[in-house]
């Protein structure tokens, strides 16, 4: 996917160009491991976990001994935490003698990691992802090490991301597509131009963009969110007329199927707020609903949404308060 091989610029015409140079990352200096990485329990989570999270980023790695992904993971994520060079903290916790901490998370699948701030879940990944997606992530939930050329990317890369939030997708492509000039594997600038594709209407073309992708960029947290998107625009559009809706729950508030078509429905009409608060309706008068159907569905509002936009924020604080109170 490198240079004029790149599947995305076709899409948006002529691409600005980007006047930073984008060059290599120094590696960042190594910290002690005993400071950096720990093992937890259910009975210490709430101090190695939700306290330690309130003075930097904590990093939580559910695994369990018979699990194969978890084994290759594990000297990976430890060794990019050591380099992060206190950044962020790493805690392991085995599922198998401590459960249900993942289960009030909702991890089905391991490995899975979710990143704490402040004594909140704001992130994640699951599976043995490769060290640079690692490596993005910590840059996302800590910020990234100081490195000029990075910082130029990620200045470009902010740019973007506001033109098309001010509604400019076309500008907003041709920034991103100066990053994939630079960077073809660039996983944030890929996702900014599928994001572009979507708000442009040009849906297909985004959906055969992410197929065009390597097996492991596909994994990147930023890219599965945006397909994600698509998946839930796509299926809103299946759900029916959100009037009639509005209408079956007034007759009966509780009817929670009605209620969860509604939400997704708000979703990808941008009513984000509203979205949550149907399904955070649903959670407080029946959990069992589908199987917890309505907290699983606002984890994958969250994936797309982003961990610092303001409906993630209020939303996850009344999840955490649901959860953990």
């Amino acid at each position: 996917m490198g240079g004029s091989d790149n599947p995305y610029a076709g899409s948006f015409g002529n691409q600005m160009t980007a006047s930073a140079s984008f060059g290599g990352q120094p590696a960042p200096n190594a910290a002690a491991a005993g400071d950096l990485i720990k093992e937890t329990t259910t009975a210490a989570f709430a101090r190695d976990v939700l306290e330690a999270s309130r003075q930097q980023p904590v990093l939580v790695d559910f695994w369990a001994p018979w699990c194969g992904p978890c084994k290759q993971l594990t000297p990976v994520i430890e060794k990019v935490v050591k380099e992060a060079a206190g950044r962020v903290k790493l805690v392991k916790m085995n599922i198998d003698d401590h459960p249900s901490i993942a289960g009030q998370l909702g991890i089905q699948s391991i490995p899975a990691v979710i990143a704490f701030v402040g004594g909140r879940p704001v992130d994640g990944f699951m599976g043995a992802i490769p060290e640079s997606q690692i490596k993005q992530f910590i840059d996302r939930i800590a910020g990234p090490a100081v490195d000029d050329s990075k910082a130029e990317v990620e200045a470009v890369l902010a740019d973007a991301k506001a033109l098309l939030e001010s509604g400019d997708a076309q500008n907003a492509a041709g920034l991103y597509g100066a990053v994939l000039q630079a960077e073809p594997e660039n996983a944030e600038a890929i996702a900014g131009m599928v994001e572009c594709m979507i708000a442009l209407g040009q849906l297909a073309e985004a959906r055969q963009a992410l197929s065009q992708l390597p097996e492991e960029l596909a994994k990147a947290a930023v890219i599965g969110a945006v397909s994600k998107k698509l998946d839930q625009i796509e299926e809103a559009r299946k759900l029916g007329d959100p009037v009639a809706l509005e209408q079956q729950l007034a007759h009966n508030p509780d009817d929670h199927a009605a209620r969860l078509k509604l939400a997704k429905i708000r979703n990808v009409e941008g009513d984000r707020t509203g979205a949550a608060e149907h399904l955070l309706t649903i959670m407080k008068r029946d959990r069992s609903f589908e199987d917890d159907a309505a907290r699983r569905e606002l984890l994958s509002f969250f994936e797309v949404w982003g961990p610092k936009d303001p409906a993630t924020i209020a939303a996850r604080r009344k999840l955490s308060a649901l959860l953990f109170s």
